[in-house]
């Protein structure tokens, strides 16, 4: 199969006008004849469902939680990304495109990641009408800030809220629709499978997480913004429900995965502190702009922080990357902050840690303005941990974050399925290898309140010609006969080991093998490591209760089938691709003071991976890159 972005033609700058003015168009009345579901509620999921209400359609939207307040839209604290250049330190939307497409290591399409930059500053006025409460300053313009990778201020904060924030003012618009009766709400239910007819999305399989009662719908067109998979590491900053589960059957069901293994790491989440933990806690990137990032100079050093004379510490990015210093990419700051720890100058109880440090702010600053800055972030460290950080460093350390890669989208955001879409955190993103900060709400929002409005009419014109298939459908059939087969399955196993157990060994197979730092040999033991959960799950899981009430160790345990297969297929991206870039490290591809070494020639594609009868198939998107020439990525 060929892949086809769909790019338009012309200049960089007109492409997104091009194809908005050669884009089919629906008449109003026939808007209200067509269906769409919209599975997710988050930012992207939302935006999406009260935009394409608005617009005339008919919209369902599902997500897992008891409300669409709970999605997990609220981990983005620190901001939200546009070019607006209030600061007028030399940004413009030119300036964006190139510090994303140079921050995710030139792996990404032009014309995407151009159109990210395009429309973020009309985005931050649409916030602003919806009541959002970013920063400010005295006389009232917007305020924002440097976040990592970038040597500007462009992103809007609102006092370590934003994402909360920002999914308040979604959540109003969508329950606006709601009480209009042009959204349906489907809370605590979850999509287990997707239904295929004739090779176009029509519907999805769904299992009310109260009942247990397995339920069909269709529609016209199927919208996924069920967020990232991150959670395959078990350990990450991810809440506990986040899944891939939607997004995964859709891949079994023909849409193709891309670059799966594209993960980031964070690097300001608070250490794991025992073997039991389920979640780690986020604080905010916007951290790193005026707190100090350290280790101590001495080996296994046990004094306090307090105690460490400013002459015995080792303040490692600025050494590393003066540039940019604690300001620099995620990947470059979570790889620094690795090697120091895996060198023995780690910190706190399992010397797992860097530290924060904040002293130096204070004294130049003053404590009011840093309290002005962060007091909710450093009230909440202090509630966590117990350790007041305006006395004394925050410890932090990398943790598994947001996923870069998902399911393959062109240009419209349609997955290789027809009729299926895939926005937000769940398709592969216009970042690249690597995510700058505060993009990420970036681009949920632009996706579902301005991309996909404007593009699923291509799509949804056509679909006028055909009627909705009825429920009862043989596809329909034959989804939920096996959605049902599988729950049957898994109940019936009863076996002598939790499902936490095996997602624990699935999590540190691939913190080990296949997150940071990855190697040849590393990953392709990982890969009979995960084949070796999968067979235990498969023999020896045990899950309580039945599938005809609410079961969240059923919950797990489907959700962890699709995880396993998903560790397969990202250990096997990550051992194809010979060459270390962004957040994806190889050791064997490194300079001599340890920075990533890429191989353009070879790899300066989108890998795209078909299911194919429990393995898995390569192909290849060729990234052209027009207007920019690919240069080696300093941040020194």
């Amino acid at each position: 199969m060929k892949l086809d972005s769909k790019t338009p033609e012309g200049r960089l700058e007109d492409k997104w006008r091009n194809y908005q003015i050669k884009a089919h168009l629906i008449n109003p009345a026939n808007k209200k004849k067509l269906n769409v579901i919209v599975v997710g509620s988050g930012l992207s999921g939302a935006g999406a469902s009260a935009t394409l209400a608005e617009l005339g359609y008919d919209v369902q939207c599902f997500c897992y939680q008891d409300s669409a307040r709970r999605a997990h839209s609220v981990a983005a604290q620190g901001g939200i990304n546009a070019a607006k250049n209030y600061q007028h330190d030399g940004d413009s939307v030119w300036r964006m495109f190139y510090d994303t497409l140079k921050g995710g290591d030139f792996r990404s399409r032009e014309a995407n990641t151009y159109r990210l930059a395009e429309l973020s500053a009309p985005l931050i006025d649409h916030f602003v009408q919806q009541g959002v409460p970013f920063a400010r300053e005295y006389g009232g313009v917007l305020v924002n800030r440097s976040f990592g990778g970038v040597q500007v201020q462009r992103t809007f904060y609102a006092r370590g809220q934003t994402g909360q924030q920002l999914l308040l003012a979604a959540y109003s618009q969508l329950y606006k629709m709601i009480r209009a009766k042009k959204v349906k709400m489907f809370p605590r239910s979850e999509m287990l499978d997707l239904v295929v007819i004739k090779g176009k999305a029509k519907g999805i399989i769904v299992r009310d997480l109260v009942t247990g009662e397995l339920k069909r719908y269709a529609a016209d067109a199927i919208v996924l913004a069920t967020g990232g998979y991150s959670r395959v590491f078990r350990l990450s900053t991810l809440a506990i429900g986040c899944n891939g589960s939607a997004i995964w059957k859709a891949h079994k069901r023909g849409a193709f995965f891309a670059a799966p293994s594209f993960t980031q790491i964070h690097p300001t989440a608070l250490p794991q502190t025992s073997e039991t933990q389920s979640k780690l806690t986020l604080m905010s990137e916007s951290l790193r702009n005026d707190g100090r990032i350290w280790v101590p100079k001495q080996k296994g050093d046990t004094r306090k922080a307090n105690d460490i004379l400013e002459k015995e510490r080792d303040y490692y990015l600025e050494r590393r990357y003066p540039s940019f210093g604690n300001l620099a990419p995620r990947d470059i700051a979570s790889r620094a902050a690795k090697e120091r720890i895996d060198a023995g100058h780690g910190v706190g109880r399992l010397k797992n840690a860097v530290y924060l440090d904040f002293r130096h702010a204070i004294d130049k600053l003053g404590i009011q303005t840093i309290k002005d800055r962060y007091e909710n972030l450093f009230g909440m460290y202090k509630k966590i941990t117990g350790i007041d950080a305006y006395k004394e460093p925050m410890q932090i350390s990398p943790a598994a974050h947001f996923s870069m890669g998902g399911l393959w989208v062109d240009y419209e955001l349609m997955t290789t399925i027809p009729g299926l879409y895939a926005i937000g955190e769940c398709n592969f993103s216009d970042h690249g290898a690597n995510r700058l900060g505060a993009n990420s709400l970036l681009q949920a929002s632009i996706d579902g309140y301005f991309i996909l409005p404007n593009t699923i009419n291509n799509y949804l014109a056509g679909a006028l010609e055909e009627d909705i298939p009825t429920t009862d459908h043989i596809e329909f059939e034959k989804a939920e006969k096996e959605v049902r087969g599988t729950i049957d399955r898994v109940l019936n196993i009863n076996g002598t080991k939790t499902v936490d157990h095996f997602h624990r060994e699935l999590g540190k197979v691939m913190w080990q093998e296949c997150a940071m730092s990855r190697n040849k040999e590393g990953l392709e033991k990982a890969i009979l490591q995960i084949k070796k959960i999968r067979d235990g799950f498969w023999s020896d899981v045990k899950v309580t209760g039945s599938s005809n009430e609410l079961n969240t160790e059923l919950e797990k345990a489907l959700r962890l089938a699709d995880f396993i297969e998903l560790g397969i297929l990202m250990c096997t991206d990550a051992l194809e691709r010979e060459e270390s870039c962004g957040a994806h490290f190889r050791e064997e591809f490194q300079t001599e003071d340890g920075e990533a070494v890429r191989v353009d020639e070879n790899y300066s594609y989108v890998s795209a991976w078909e299911y194919d009868e429990g393995d898995f198939k390569l192909h290849k998107e060729e990234l052209e890159f027009e207007f920019v020439k690919p240069s080696v990525r300093s941040y020194k």
